[in-house]
């Protein structure tokens, strides 16, 4: 690595650790070849099936290490010190992303969030409406989507977000905030929402918002782009397995049932209960590959679906004050090549 581009790594790093308000990651040696690390967080998913069976190594051939982490703002960052090849990140931290300089690409929309993220009130915090959170205490995971969805929601109802004392907490700190009673309200994802839902009253979805605002919000996978360019077959054969996962699911979801090995695998990988799995992978929406090769997600370059929602994501973020810049045309964050050959075969 030369100075030059040691020095933007670090001025990278440095910005995105600024803005995600998460502890720092000790840089590692590049993967070797055929070795790949892989960061995942917690979301209730089918592709957890392949990730616990094992089938990325068989179907790749590649020693995968899998790393758990607590946020896409953790995802990214840990991607732009190297420490990972690929990752699991929403579209609000893409964005960001992106817009510090992380050189990733997004290659494969892991899904649509549609209810799967909400914000959710406290039972016994008084709070009925977006418009009543004034003044409260709400728990999110800064630079995620359900953070750039709790803006959007408050600024949509009247609110200003300033008046709203809004804490960053990643999601097991904010299920043990919720159980202590120090938060009034959380904008989450599952399992913890499934929990949070238990004793507290759902105010508005993702799906709700995206629809009243046009603000709509995905997570995807990411990859450091020098190692996509140099791993272009290990793509290949992983967004195979990643399609054929997502197909399983969408195509029987009967069998995706309580005491099933998939929903079983999803559990432990996600660290959500079994009984509450089935609900949850119905909240969220599964593209084929042939949809997200299309415009609707990574293809037609600038007007692709993805690009755009990125570009409005970052505008947003920009107004908000969380991010400092905007990139012209977000479409060189995404890769539609590796979905485009699987929607082909």
């Amino acid at each position: 690595m030369n100075m030059s581009t040691m020095k933007r790594r670090l001025i990278v790093l440095s910005a995105f650790s600024a803005l995600a308000f998460s502890t720092a990651y000790t840089p590692h040696a590049q993967a070797q070849a055929k070795e790949v690390v892989i960061a995942y967080q917690d979301m209730v998913v089918p592709w957890r099936y392949a990730q616990a069976t094992g089938e990325v190594e068989r179907a790749t051939g590649y020693k995968v290490t899998y790393r758990k982490l607590g946020s896409g703002a953790d995802v990214i960052r840990a991607l732009a010190s190297g420490s990972v090849q690929l990752g699991e990140a929403g579209s609000s931290p893409i964005a960001a992303g992106l817009s510090q300089g992380v050189d990733l690409s997004l290659f494969w929309i892991l899904d649509n969030i549609n209810d799967a993220e909400a914000l959710v009130a406290r039972d016994g915090s008084g709070v009925t409406s977006v418009k009543q959170l004034t003044g409260k205490k709400v728990g999110v995971t800064f630079v995620s989507t359900s953070h750039f969805h709790t803006l959007v929601a408050l600024q949509s109802a009247g609110v200003n977000p300033s008046d709203v004392k809004i804490v960053n907490l990643r999601p097991p700190e904010i299920a043990a905030a919720w159980e202590r009673g120090d938060i009034d309200a959380t904008y989450v994802w599952d399992p913890v929402l499934a929990k949070a839902k238990k004793n507290g009253k759902v105010l508005i979805t993702s799906g709700e918002v995206a629809k009243a605002t046009g603000k709509a919000t995905f997570d995807g996978f990411v990859a450091d782009r020098k190692f996509a360019t140099a791993n272009k077959e290990f793509l290949d054969r992983f967004v195979k397995v990643l399609a054929a996962t997502d197909a399983s699911y969408r195509d029987h979801p009967q069998t995706w049932a309580v005491g099933s090995p998939q929903v079983a695998a999803v559990a432990k990988e996600s660290g959500a209960n079994a009984a509450d799995v089935p609900a949850s992978l119905a909240l969220y929406a599964f593209p084929t590959a042939a949809q997200q090769a299309s415009n609707v997600w990574l293809g037609g370059g600038k007007q692709s679906g993805a690009a755009k929602s990125l570009a409005a994501t970052a505008a947003f973020l920009k107004e908000q004050g969380t991010i400092q810049a905007v990139l012209p045309d977000y479409s060189v964050g995404v890769d539609p090549q590796f979905a485009q050959r699987a929607a082909a075969r």
